[in-house]
């Protein structure tokens, strides 16, 4: 489902997404202790759910269009929506995507990063950071009156630049009583192009860097989407607020 017309939030509004963006920032933080060989991506998702809970929110994506787990977590050549599975052990050299959503009181807050299990290969080391590096840059973007796909074409010209690839189909989106709203902010995109960034804006800016090809490929459980040629894949995600002279992210922790 999305939601067609960008609103421009208020008071009331902004606190509730900031108490959800702040919750979901705290549990990656939480969940970083439990990263490490052997452990299933099942176990993680569990321990997710248990801090939301113990803190009074829901997961946003338990059964989201038939959605089976509490998180989407992605590994390796996973590039999003990877479904949590007890056979889908951490094992040394994993890199691996978190994404957690929650939501009370149609208030969401949305947010997600990398972990590596301890020793990684340069070559993924190199993308966590350059992905990393291209959320750094899409963030400095976000002033009002600067249109939300430059932020996209700032990006892919890093990415691109550093050799990677820049994934096409998934945006990054506003956020409030849809879990995916206007405005839609691509990852690779034309200069000056796309809508108008206003204070009070909420959206996501969420890049996803892949090692070779950008092309992508959908499983058959029609969620976890994977890179088309198995290379590793990398992403970072941010809750951001338009403010009247630059942005503040909502989606940082503790």
């Amino acid at each position: 489902m999305t939601h067609k017309e960008i609103i421009i939030k208020w008071f009331r509004q902004i606190e509730g997404i900031r108490k959800a963006s702040k919750i979901v920032a705290n549990t990656l933080k939480m969940i970083e202790a439990y990263i490490k060989p052997g452990v299933s991506t099942e176990e993680l998702d569990h321990i997710c759910n248990l801090y939301i809970k113990r803190n009074w929110w829901k997961s946003a994506c338990i059964w989201y269009y038939q959605y089976p787990k509490y998180t989407c977590i992605s590994l390796n050549d996973t590039i999003c929506h990877g479904i949590p599975s007890k056979n889908e052990i951490l094992k040394e050299w994993d890199i691996l995507n978190i994404d957690v959503t929650v939501i009370v009181d149609w208030y969401f807050g949305d947010t997600s990063r990398m972990y590596t299990v301890w020793k990684i290969i340069p070559k993924a080391k190199t993308l966590v950071e350059v992905t990393k590096k291209c959320l750094e840059i899409w963030i400095k973007q976000v002033k009002p009156w600067n249109k939300t796909w430059n932020i996209g074409y700032e990006i892919s010209k890093y990415a691109e630049a550093m050799g990677f690839s820049v994934v096409r189909e998934y945006t990054g989106h506003g956020v409030w009583i849809h879990l995916h709203e206007e405005p839609y902010i691509f990852h690779k995109s034309n200069k000056n192009t796309g809508v108008i960034m206003k204070p009070w804006m909420i959206f996501t800016i969420e890049p996803m860097i892949n090692v070779w090809d950008y092309k992508t490929k959908t499983l058959w459980d029609w969620w976890t989407v994977k890179t088309l040629d198995g290379s590793l894949s990398a992403q970072f995600e941010h809750t951001i607020l338009v403010t009247e002279k630059g942005y503040e992210i909502l989606t940082l922790p503790d």
